[in-house]
C-alpha cells in the first residue's frame, strides 16, 4: 500500500528532478501512460515520452520551488502548491496529481495564474481541446 509519505516523497523527487533537468530521475516518478493536462493553454499530452519530450524541449531558463504538498490518506492523490521564477518573474501555480496502484504518477493537472496560448513548436507532443 503506497502511504501519504510516499506519494510526498514522489512527488518531491518529481520537482526536484525536473528542476534539476534530471530526466531520468525525473521518469522514474511517471507511469508509462501518464496523463498531462493544462487547462490554461487547453493541451493535453498522453504517454510517458511525450511529456519527458514537453518537458526537456520547455523553452526558456525557469526555477521551481515547492510551498505546500498536500496527499490524501488513501495513497491516491496529491495536490502541490509551487511558485516558478522565469527571470525576474514570479508565477504561483497548483497542481494535482494522481498514482497509479505502483505509487507512479498516472495523472497531472496544472493550474497557472491565467490562460495562455502555448508556445509554438510543441504541437507534435500536445492535443488542443
Amino acid at each position: 500500500m503506497t502511504t501519504t509519505a510516499d506519494l510526498r516523497a514522489v512527488v518531491e523527487t518529481y520537482w526536484s528532478a525536473a528542476d534539476a533537468r534530471d530526466w531520468d530521475a525525473f521518469a522514474a516518478t511517471l507511469a508509462d501512460e501518464v496523463l498531462y493536462d493544462l487547462p490554461q493553454t487547453r493541451e493535453r499530452i498522453r504517454g510517458k515520452e511525450r511529456y519527458l519530450r514537453f518537458n526537456r524541449e520547455y523553452p526558456g531558463e525557469w526555477r521551481v520551488r515547492v510551498e505546500r504538498v498536500v496527499a490524501d490518506g488513501e495513497g491516491q492523490q496529491a495536490a502541490v502548491r509551487t511558485r516558478f521564477t522565469v527571470g525576474a518573474e514570479e508565477l504561483p501555480a497548483v497542481h494535482f496529481f494522481v498514482f497509479d496502484a505502483t505509487g507512479r504518477i498516472s495523472e497531472i493537472t496544472d493550474f497557472w495564474p491565467e490562460p495562455y496560448e502555448p508556445p509554438a513548436g510543441r504541437e507534435h507532443l500536445a492535443e488542443r481541446y
